[in-house]
């Protein structure tokens, strides 16, 4: 697998002659034998058996140290290639690719993931430059960039926190991968061991959920297209049709009133209540034209149509409302779809002022800066609780977040300093409606 010798990972444990009791006994044979020996030399003339017993006695000791001394490498051969081999094993089977490079950022091990990974063989791997695994527009970032980790004293970090990184197959195919570095070692022989991990499926089912959420987000606003052009219609004829209808009536009750005798007092008095349905009947259906679609913010644009609203809604409710827009805002370069966008994001927090909040005033600021259109809806009502927000019954939220979002806006909602509500639309303008 690679990474032999001092620099590996290789925990041994100590022999048999490394035990502190085993370096005590000998200490203290080897200072008997010292001591023995040096009698033996002093007296050696007088009595030359003591010598030769003593000689003998040396070349025993000699070979029994060196026989245990080779029995101790051999065990510590052994159970140095029985730990090489567990760390191969627990190496190899690990599911994420791993490799670890040297200071030249050269591979000195390749495990079997990293195999299947790449498409090369262990072999093949060792001793070629990591460049090899990394595409060719990325190396010199690459290596640069391990060259500073070295250098920060860090251990690990992740690699590719905000963007997607890229390795390289031998068959010259390129797959986004996540990843993580760590070193060990000293300066000059320091090692960079990388986790890798294919990502190319989640990549794919992240792109797949992605474009199909941004299918539904344009079904949803087709249908809302669809749903405004049909209430816009249904407007117009309310307006035009059915209010010439009951102008008619008007003035044909006008033509009757007229003719009436003088003493009949109770068709006056009929007439008269006709007259009052109809002026009624006429307010409704201005009301319900409004409703559906203000013409207004077709022939007029969305900061008058906010206006009317808002003074509307004032008019039919208890609750004082306050409007601040400048007097110069040019709207111009809004879209359509973006300008009902905004106007029904203002009359659905109306209604949810009116209805939910227990308000006494509220407060709508449309201002314009920086080619962005921000519209602030605030109240002083008892508020929204952040659990209220993710509710499935909250429909008319999700709804006006998606209809902002199509239109490349946002929209947040959140306890107000007041202590209602406070709810804020971003929306870009295209360029021609940016602020000089």
């Amino acid at each position: 697998m690679g990474l032999r010798g001092n620099n590996g990972l290789i925990s041994i444990k100590p022999g048999l002659f490394r035990h502190p009791a085993a370096l005590a006994a000998g200490g203290a044979a080897l200072a008997a034998l010292l001591i023995v020996n040096g009698v033996a030399f002093m007296r050696g003339v007088d009595a030359p058996w003591l010598l030769g017993a003593v000689i003998l006695t040396d070349m025993l000791v000699v070979s029994l140290s060196l026989a245990g001394a080779l029995w101790s490498i051999a065990v510590w051969g052994g159970r140095q290639d029985v730990s090489e081999a567990r760390l191969d094993a627990i190496v190899d089977s690990a599911m994420d690719a791993i490799l670890t490079v040297d200071a030249a950022q050269n591979v000195v091990l390749f495990n079997r993931a990293a195999e299947q990974m790449f498409g090369v063989r262990r072999d093949d791997a060792l001793g070629s430059p990591l460049d090899r695994f990394i595409p060719q527009r990325f190396r010199g970032a690459h290596r640069a960039h391990v060259e500073k980790f070295g250098h920060t004293g860090v251990t690990s970090r992740r690699m590719g926190d905000t963007t997607t990184l890229w390795a390289l197959r031998a068959d010259g195919a390129e797959f986004p991968i996540e990843a993580s570095i760590s070193q060990a070692g000293e300066p000059g022989s320091r090692h960079f061991t990388v986790i890798l991990r294919d990502i190319s499926l989640r990549k794919r089912n992240d792109e797949t959920m992605l474009r199909q959420q941004q299918e539904l987000r344009e079904l949803s606003a087709r249908v809302l297209e669809a749903r405004e052009e049909e209430k816009t219609r249904i407007a117009r004829e309310l307006h035009d049709e059915l209010g010439q209808l009951l102008t008619a009536l008007k003035m044909d009750l006008a033509w009757l009133r007229e003719r009436l005798p003088g003493g009949a007092a109770e068709l006056a008095a009929r007439a008269d209540g006709m007259g009052a349905l109809l002026d009624r009947t006429v307010s409704s259906s201005r009301r319900i034209a409004a409703d559906l679609r203000p013409l207004m913010l077709d022939d007029l644009g969305l900061a008058e149509a906010a206006q009317w609203l808002v003074e509307d809604f004032g008019k039919r409710s208890a609750i004082r409302v306050e409007m601040q827009a400048p007097e110069d805002l040019t709207l111009e370069a809004l879209s359509k779809g973006a300008a009902t966008a905004l106007y029904r994001a203002l009359q659905e927090s109306l209604t949810n002022i009116a209805r939910h909040s227990g308000a006494k005033s509220a407060w709508i600021v449309l201002a314009q800066e920086n080619g962005t259109l921000h519209l602030e809806i605030e109240d002083d009502g008892r508020g929204i609780a952040a659990e209220d927000l993710g509710k499935a019954s909250s429909l008319g939220l999700k709804g006006m977040r998606e209809r902002i979002a199509y239109y490349g806006g946002s929209l947040e909602v959140a306890r107000a300093p007041r202590g209602g509500t406070r709810l804020r639309v971003r929306m870009p303008l295209p360029s021609g409606g940016a602020e000089a």
